[in-house]
């Protein structure tokens, strides 16, 4: 879970620290006070896309930290730091470390629930990934996902290979053209970044040169010279030592102090010698960068993705010139490739034709709950073998279906679900999801991995809903709290009168900037922002009264829910 949370300089936040509690915490605030701002910047830690326009207004660099507490009460710590120049860098326990590091291990750690998703569970493109990551299929997905990349790649090589004369010339003769041009080139992964730091240091030689020789000269060069007066001083404190002893520690560190300001001295003046301060040599960097820029623009965007793209262009050519495999032999692979395809597949369709209705009998119990007691959800499963029907999920297309009415057919989730049910069925399938992955972590004792209490972050939960329907979101989240962190962000006061912790969002100006601050609320404090969140900001007794009634009740309720509920079972690891 997240244990505390650290943002610097991020958007309108100069500095915010929060700690959060292993429960459900509610975060109010009015429109705009930038609510959202937490949630991004937790997604920055698990290797959300930076970019320089994230920095608050004249600052440097923007740095979001979070300190992760396992079961056992140990603690990870994750930093992102965003700098003006839009590069990144992130840290896992103070080790450099790639945004793919953080999103494998987001994983384990968050699960960020945005209201972009509301627009994903309409899309039955995607309904298959929720059914496979709640029955614990991903790995079996992967498997047929490479399955099918492999047979993708050698049907390409095939239909290269096959070719007619005309069309096999004028390929040859684009490839060779590109690929000319890349590998003369020559082209370096990271070059562009070292380059773009030698260009910085040459354009400054001048200025660097002047520094480190006269902060040579005056450390170690000259009567003056520090080193020289410090030699003169220590002499004294020497004779110092010999009439009182309590000097004689500040000899003894002496020989290091000494040793520290020579290798700085011998720093400076090889780092001022070693710069080729010449225009020639600035004149090849600007170049060189200039031809990589170009590159990058034909050939994919990045440095990484042009080089990626030459390796491309050489092995087709080594296909097309007949460097590799006969036709005869790629089909013989591509039979094999697509034998082994359609044996995962099948598996994995069997799988999902067996979670299916358990997964959409837990959907309808999790709905019951958040007051749709006789809603009917289906997972519509269709298989199709033909080649042509292979995708990267498989040959299977799934589509989620309800009826939230008696009596009424189940039809497409896209057509008929309103906003307000469509928030309790993407909490449904939260809570299903988190509840599965729990199980399956503890029941995994072979990853020796620390358990990490999952933080659940829920944005625009309440999106659509109201009323007694609020109350019942509220009471939900609540449940969760007892298993999991959960963060949510929301602007009805009987979710947040819910929360066992309760944090308010404001927005301020000073001077002439906008600052945003995160509070803790008191009790008093908390009846004044659920007042306000149900009468507005000139909200009256009468407002407070019933704030306060509400807390009473709402939170009485939840509390008196989670009392009653089985004790949560307890996993000891060897």
């Amino acid at each position: 879970m997240i244990r505390y949370l650290t943002i610097r300089n991020l958007a309108v936040i100069e500095s915010v620290a929060v700690d959060f509690e292993h429960s459900f915490n509610a975060l109010t605030g009015e429109t705009g006070a930038g609510k959202s701002i937490l949630v991004e910047a937790v997604g920055l830690l698990l290797g959300g896309r930076a970019t320089q326009d994230l920095i608050r207004t004249g600052e440097d660099v923007a740095t979001v930290e979070a300190v992760f507490e396992t079961e056992d009460g140990s603690e990870l710590i994750v930093r992102r730091e965003i700098t003006s120049q839009g590069r990144s860098r992130a840290f896992i326990n103070g080790a450099l470390a790639t945004a793919a590091a953080l999103k494998d291990l987001s994983n384990r750690l968050v699960e960020l629930h945005g209201q972009h998703e509301h627009q994903q569970l309409l899309d039955p493109t995607q309904h298959l990934a929720l059914l496979d990551a709640w029955a614990g299929l991903d790995a079996a997905g992967q498997s047929v996902a490479a399955a099918f990349a492999a047979v993708r790649g050698l049907r390409e090589q095939l239909d290269r290979l096959r070719m007619d004369d005309r069309e096999r010339a004028a390929r040859l003769d684009l490839i060779e053209f590109q690929l000319n041009e890349l590998q003369k080139a020559n082209l370096q992964a990271g070059e562009d970044d070292t380059l773009t730091a030698e260009r910085q240091l040459l354009r400054s030689a001048d200025t660097i040169q002047r520094l480190c020789g006269e902060s040579y000269t005056e450390l170690y060069e000259g009567e003056q010279a520090a080193l020289v007066a410090l030699g003169r001083i220590w002499k004294r404190v020497g004779e110092l030592a010999s009439i009182d002893p309590r000097f004689a520690p500040y000899l003894d560190a002496r020989d290091g102090i000494k040793a520290q300001l020579e290798d700085l001295a011998f720093t400076l003046r090889d780092f001022a010698d070693g710069i080729d301060a010449s225009p020639q040599r600035l004149q090849h960097v600007e170049d060189r960068l200039a031809l990589i820029e170009r590159l990058e623009r034909k050939h994919g965007g990045t440095l990484e993705e042009a080089i990626a793209r030459r390796d491309r262009l050489a092995a087709e050519h080594t296909a097309l010139t007949g460097g590799q495999s006969s036709v005869a032999d790629i089909e013989q692979q591509l039979a094999a490739a697509g034998a082994a395809f359609l044996k995962a597949a099948r598996s994995l369709s069997a799988s999902r034709h067996a979670a299916a209705p358990k997964f959409s009998r837990q959907i309808e119990s999790e709905l019951a709950e958040l007051a749709m007691e006789r809603t009917t959800f289906e997972v519509r499963l269709t298989s199709a073998e033909a080649e042509g029907q292979w995708t990267q999920a498989g040959i299977d297309t799934g589509e989620f279906f309800l009826s939230p009415n008696v009596g009424e057919d189940v039809r497409p989730l896209a057509r008929i679900v309103s906003g307000g049910e469509l928030s309790r069925l993407m909490l449904a399938l939260k809570t299903i999801a988190a509840l599965a992955a729990e199980a399956s972590a503890r029941a995994d004792d072979r990853t020796h991995q620390r358990s990490f209490t999952k933080t659940l972050i829920f944005d625009e939960v309440d999106a659509g809903i109201g009323g007694r329907v609020a109350t019942v979101v509220g009471q939900k989240l609540a449940s969760l709290g007892d298993r999991f962190q959960v963060l949510c962000i929301t602007h009805l006061p009987q979710i947040a009168a819910c929360g066992q912790t309760h944090f308010l969002i404001e927005k301020t100006i000073q001077g002439r900037r906008t600052l945003t601050s995160v509070t803790r609320l008191d009790a008093e404090a908390r009846v004044a922002e659920l007042a306000r969140m149900m009468g507005g900001a000139a909200a009256g007794e009468k407002a407070l009264e019933g704030a306060r009634e509400l807390l009473d009740k709402t939170g009485a309720k939840a509390k008196g829910e989670r009392r009653n509920r089985p004790p949560k079972a307890q996993t000891s690891r060897q």
